[in-house]
């Protein structure tokens, strides 16, 4: 098991290093019109000529690649510029850079976005996997009934539907309409901070949560319907019957646990994705989250918002990724960890 943790754990830090590399050769390296050029998609849109110099000293673009490479991870040599912005760490000390459209830390937007993207992520997350694995167990416990029939409609029915669209749809019918007629359940969109109002943070997710959670849980109903299937015609199932165990017991105890490997490794990427951003919600549902700040910052070329997206969503993939590997000898005891 420890042998395991530790590949695993060697492996995810591989995979994050040649993801900075990729990062930093797209951004960096690949330009071929000088460090100029360089400068000016860090610095922004706005600079001006002098902010650009600045920004090319303040992060030796003039230097060999290579060595740029490691001042990126490892930090830029110098102390705090003069006009107070402070010195980059590298990624490694935790330091994601600053930009200079928002004049902040991207530390700092990221932490303000974060909280969003994870409160939609987890609550989202907790409703498809309800939906998901209840009617998926149902429509496995009797294929072929109607009862199956119509959560496979239902499940073909969000699958097929766009996200911007059923998040649209939600606001026409639970929004606008509702407030025309002088209910407000629903608001618009934004976003209430937890420790604010626990209430109206709630109220404010419920659409998104939603959204999220109807398209993602169709695929979770066909998966966990198609694994139940499999795992329910295996002879120790049969065994199990055979020796008078009830049904309830023969489902839950050894079918479903042992159906769960693909679902949750198929949960681990959803999640881990999703706390990247969920670009689409975000957008419809006005919440400033990573994906709200990975868009804006395409739009005005903040190149180190981008950057900083990127490296959190690869980290939350790669430890997503972990847990669910150390899951996996927790719920099926035919898989062991050599």
């Amino acid at each position: 098991m420890v042998r395991f943790l530790i590949r695993r754990v060697l492996l995810g830090i591989f995979v994050l290093w040649v993801v900075s590399m990729a990062v930093f050769y797209l951004f960096f390296g690949l330009n071929k019109s000088g460090p100029n050029a360089v400068a000016s998609r860090i610095c922004g849109k706005q600079c001006t000529t002098q902010q650009i110099n600045a920004v090319k000293t303040r992060l030796h673009l003039n230097a060999p690649l290579p060595k740029q490479y490691w001042y990126f991870l490892f930090g830029y040599p110098g102390k705090d510029d003069p006009n107070g912005l402070p010195r980059n760490h590298g990624i490694l000390h935790g330091d994601l850079g600053y930009s200079y459209v928002n004049q902040q830390s991207v530390n700092t937007t990221i932490k303000q976005s974060f909280p969003i993207t994870l409160s939609l992520a987890v609550g989202s997350a907790v409703l498809w996997l309800a939906m998901g694995l209840a009617s998926g167990i149902l429509s496995a416990i009797r294929p072929r009934s109607l009862l199956d029939r119509t959560f496979t409609f239902l499940a073909l029915f969000f699958y097929s539907m766009p996200t911007f669209v059923l998040g649209v749809l939600l606001l026409l019918l639970l929004f606008y309409q509702l407030t025309v007629h002088g209910v407000s359940w629903f608001p618009a969109g934004g976003y209430v901070n937890l420790t604010d109002n626990p209430a109206e943070w709630a109220r404010h997710m419920l659409l998104p949560w939603f959204t999220l959670a109807a398209v993602t849980s169709a695929a979770y109903t066909r998966l966990t319907r198609g694994s139940m299937l499999d795992v329910l015609g295996e002879d120790y199932i049969r065994t199990a019957r055979a020796k008078g165990l009830t049904e309830r017991r023969v489902v839950f105890r050894h079918g479903l646990r042992a159906a769960l490997t693909p679902i949750v490794t198929q949960f681990g990427i959803d999640l881990g994705t999703l706390l990247g951003g969920a670009i689409i919600t975000e957008q419809v549902f006005n919440l400033p989250g990573l994906g709200f700040q990975a868009v804006r910052a395409i739009t005005s070329n903040d190149l180190p918002i981008i950057i900083g997206v990127v490296v959190i969503a690869t980290t939350a993939i790669v430890l997503a990724n972990l847990v669910i590997d150390i899951l996996y000898a927790v719920l099926d005891p035919r898989v062991r960890l050599h």
